[in-house]
């Protein structure tokens, strides 16, 4: 029963239980700013649609309904440039962690295959290659990685944790490269919609692939633009040589998207006011922590989008985390992204204005 649980590294965000307990003791309360779960309500529209849908006795489909194919297609190329998308060319999927962690495994990776993905990085790209008993590496430039047994490469911009922002030249370098090389391409865009001082490019992009989706998928989230974490409502869209049998593999697994939520998502991915009203709120929240953090000795690196501030004082990121923690503030360990992050912490936009004018007043009196 242990066999696949083996294969896993501990659970990270574990290690952040004491911190978590030190920051909860403050006499003011916590300040969570570490997971970068949504706070805010979701849209009325969005939860209108939900209810709308509440009579659903029948199983969905894998695929989603015909609106739900729409409503993604239409926002792809309104939204991401994309152009001549079809209903094959998408995959909705349960939330985009599940995707990241099995896919690997539903591609039919294994012992000998190689996946590789940013120096720091999410942890669910690793977990994704340790589950299905691959290889697994980190790159700063992946075309500097030997193609040979190379199967999956992630792309991540913008960055979970950095916020770093990769540039239409270097998406479209990376893409010829892999394509040269035989090497499919996984692009995680979940930020894409929260750029700051930089204007993100998806791979979809025809600018990027050519006019052609061959071997290039992109995967997008909903949680953030649209507060609809609880909802695990996501997709994926590309290259339907590899989306059709994704399709197959899924719905023999029941991995379906309820019918709620599906009307949820045509509705979120129909409007944009909802989402633009969003960023409003996290830029003026990022504004507050980032000025408070650098007068409090931090220095922030990149963070030119994505909802989280990379930030260093030059010590180790858990010495960082408890001196945060005696403030009553929690943050992330840049380590729980790789070990290049030791010596910085990761801290979310993802609290309430109440929260975030509180941190920034204990940043200025600690």
């Amino acid at each position: 029963m242990s066999a696949v649980s083996d294969r896993l590294p501990t659970f990270p965000w574990d290690k952040l239980e004491p911190y978590k307990k030190k920051a909860a003791s403050h006499p003011d309360g916590i300040v969570d700013l570490s997971v970068g779960t949504p706070v805010d309500p979701v849209p009325e529209l969005i939860q209108k649609a939900l209810i709308g849908a509440a009579d659903s006795p029948g199983y969905p489909t894998v695929w989603g309904t015909p609106a739900l194919r729409d409503a993604i297609t239409g926002w792809l190329e309104r939204r991401l440039g994309a152009r001549e998308v079809t209903h094959r060319h998408v995959l909705p999927i349960v939330g985009s962690k599940e995707l990241v962690a099995w896919l690997p495994t539903q591609l039919g990776l294994g012992p000998g295959d190689r996946v590789a993905y940013p120096r720091l990085a999410y942890p669910t790209y690793e977990v994704g290659a340790r589950l299905a008993r691959a290889e697994y590496e980190v790159y700063d430039d992946p075309t500097e990685l030997s193609p040979e047994g190379l199967k999956l490469l992630w792309l991540n911009s913008p960055s979970n944790p950095t916020g770093k922002v990769l540039s239409k030249a270097e998406l479209t370098r990376i893409v010829a490269w892999a394509r040269e090389h035989g090497v499919l391409v996984f692009s995680d865009e979940c930020y894409l919609e929260l750029g700051w001082e930089a204007d993100p490019v998806s791979v979809l992009h025809p600018d990027v692939n050519g006019g052609s989706y061959e071997g290039v998928v992109a995967v997008h989230s909903l949680s953030k633009r649209s507060n609809l974490a609880g909802y695990r409502a996501a997709f994926v869209a590309g290259d339907p040589a590899v989306l059709a049998p994704l399709l197959e593999i899924r719905k023999h697994g029941g991995m379906m998207t309820s019918a709620p939520t599906q009307a949820a998502v045509v509705a979120a991915l129909g409007d944009d006011t909802h989402v633009h009203e969003q960023r409003e709120r996290y830029a003026a929240r990022r504004t507050l922590l980032r000025e408070a953090l650098v007068h409090h000795g931090f220095r922030i690196e990149h963070s030119e989008a994505s909802l989280y501030l990379w930030a260093t004082r030059g010590e180790s990121c858990w010495d960082t985390v408890a001196r945060l923690a005696d403030l009553g503030i929690l943050v992330a360990p840049g380590d729980f992204y790789g070990t290049a992050g030791d010596r910085f912490v990761r801290v979310a936009l993802t609290a309430t204005d109440e929260r975030v004018a509180a941190a920034v007043k204990r940043l200025a009196a600690g």
